[in-house]
């Protein structure tokens, strides 16, 4: 049934996101004049606010049309949809003023738009994650399949196969494979659908069955029947994906640039290549570390006089790091340790029991305590509230020769926090599993994420049984 209706669905979204704008007025109106929540300054009658807010209704909607938000969206996560209702409203508020400037009607209560947008924000993100989840157990249960072939038996074709078997709720059932080399349910391939025939017979295939999406999963050596592949698939009105045999070189997201006409597999999309998404993330690094100067001066004040008290030597530990785009700069520690030789303090691990630990400062690093002066590295703009961890170039040249991936850490500044440490890899930790999460951060950045693992790190804990 509602395979059958699926052309219709666009339509139905649209009319309830318009009644559901008009609920959130008539809730926005309550609220600012007839609750007594506020005080009540506008000349405005209800008749006035309605005809604007149906305009803004139209808007909304009509812009969600131009923006593709309508359409089919499974394979897409709510976040997506989420971001897609707020700049849908973003835009529509935009317009509506835009308009009521023109029409210099300057009595509309503020507060009352205020209200509005922000139910509207509430009210859509509630019903669509409703909808969603409905729509995932309906799949989940058998409904609203959507039919794949594979093309290609291989180990890309059956890694996708196993892949997909582990997401039910996306509505997505495999009807077979299509290979060349191989045939029939081979020992091999137990456990997975039957091979239907080669992919030459591809065009016969799709007249016989069912199917509503094409995967292309064939190694670099058969790109040549790539052209006659999604012929066939576009002449039958059938979507088509292709899986690249060097996924593995590939970024969890990846992303297309066009460079000299031509389309270009960005190998790794940083989101903080983005200048704007830059001059964000710096701005807060500088509120934020000026905030965290101010509150941590008193302790800061007593942690170095109980330094200066219990060993001799300077207050401040520097030493050099790798940070971004590889350039090395000092960063600022409170001194744990008796002054040593430069030479062992760069090329040495701490360990339990380290000999070279003063009394006070095991207990600033069991705490962290010893890592506040970084804050004036991240006002100095060497680190970030949020990112990779820096190291010494000494283990930095150990480790990338050691460790696939591990300087594509340096394309962003350092952090006093990062993704690893808020998940317990700190200290004493596996270097592998702390790379994997600092490149998932970094690929996947965005402030809301920074806002989560500073959240993480502080539910977490400041105690770090790892650092000796």
């Amino acid at each position: 049934m509602i395979r059958k209706n699926q052309s219709v669905l666009p339509q139905v979204y649209g009319l309830t996101d318009f009644i559901a704008i008009q609920a959130a007025f008539v809730l926005a109106w309550w609220a600012k004049f007839m609750s007594g929540w506020f005080a009540n300054e506008s000349h405005l009658s209800f008749n006035s606010y309605m005809v604007w807010m149906l305009l803004y209704g139209m808007i909304a909607v009509g812009f969600g049309y131009v923006t593709n938000f309508y359409s089919p969206k499974r394979k897409k996560r709510f976040s997506f949809e989420l971001y897609k209702i707020v700049q849908i409203h973003a835009v529509s508020l935009l317009a509506l003023l835009s308009i009521l400037f023109l029409y210099k009607q300057v009595d509309i209560s503020r507060h009352f738009l205020a209200l509005f947008v922000g139910l509207n924000v509430v009210l859509h993100g509630a019903y669509r994650f409703y909808i969603k989840l409905l729509l995932r157990r309906l799949r989940k249960k058998g409904y609203n399949k959507q039919y794949v072939l594979i093309l290609g038996a291989g180990s890309l074709g059956r890694r996708f196969y196993k892949n997909l078997q582990q997401y039910p709720e996306l509505g997505y059932e495999v009807v077979g494979f299509l290979d060349d080399y191989q045939t029939g349910q081979e020992e091999a391939h137990r456990g997975y659908k039957p091979i239907l025939g080669k992919v030459d017979e591809l065009e016969t295939i799709v007249g016989k069955v069912l199917i509503d999406e094409v995967i292309i999963a064939l190694p670099l050596t058969a790109h040549s029947k790539y052209g006659a592949i999604i012929s066939v698939c576009e002449k039958a009105g059938l979507r088509t994906m292709i899986i690249p045999d060097f996924y593995d070189y590939l970024p969890a997201r990846p992303h297309f640039d066009n460079f000299a006409g031509l389309p270009l597999i960005n190998v790794r999309d940083i989101p903080l290549d983005d200048m704007g998404n830059r001059f964000l993330k710096r701005a807060f690094d500088i509120a934020f570390s000026l905030a965290a100067i101010i509150i941590t001066l008193p302790p800061m004040i007593a942690i170095a006089i109980g330094v200066k008290l219990t060993s001799r030597g300077p207050i401040i530990f520097k030493q050099e790091r790798v940070g971004l785009n590889r350039r090395t700069f000092s960063m600022y520690k409170f001194r744990s340790m008796r002054v040593d030789s430069k030479l062992t303090a760069d090329t040495g691990w701490t360990v339990a029991n380290d000999p070279r630990r003063t009394a006070f400062g095991s207990f600033l690093r069991r705490t962290s305590l010893d890592e506040l002066p970084q804050f004036f590295n991240i006002l100095f703009g060497h680190m970030s509230v949020v990112g990779p961890r820096p190291e010494r170039p000494h283990f930095v040249e150990q480790f990338k020769e050691e460790i696939p991936k591990y300087m594509v850490k340096h394309h962003i500044r350092p952090g006093l926090t990062g993704w690893a440490q808020s998940n317990g890899l700190r200290g004493d930790t596996s270097i592998e599993e702390r790379i994997s999460h600092d490149i998932f951060y970094i690929e996947n950045w965005t402030f809301l994420f920074d806002v989560k693992i500073i959240w993480k790190t502080i539910v977490n804990g400041f105690i770090n049984k790892n650092a000796y």
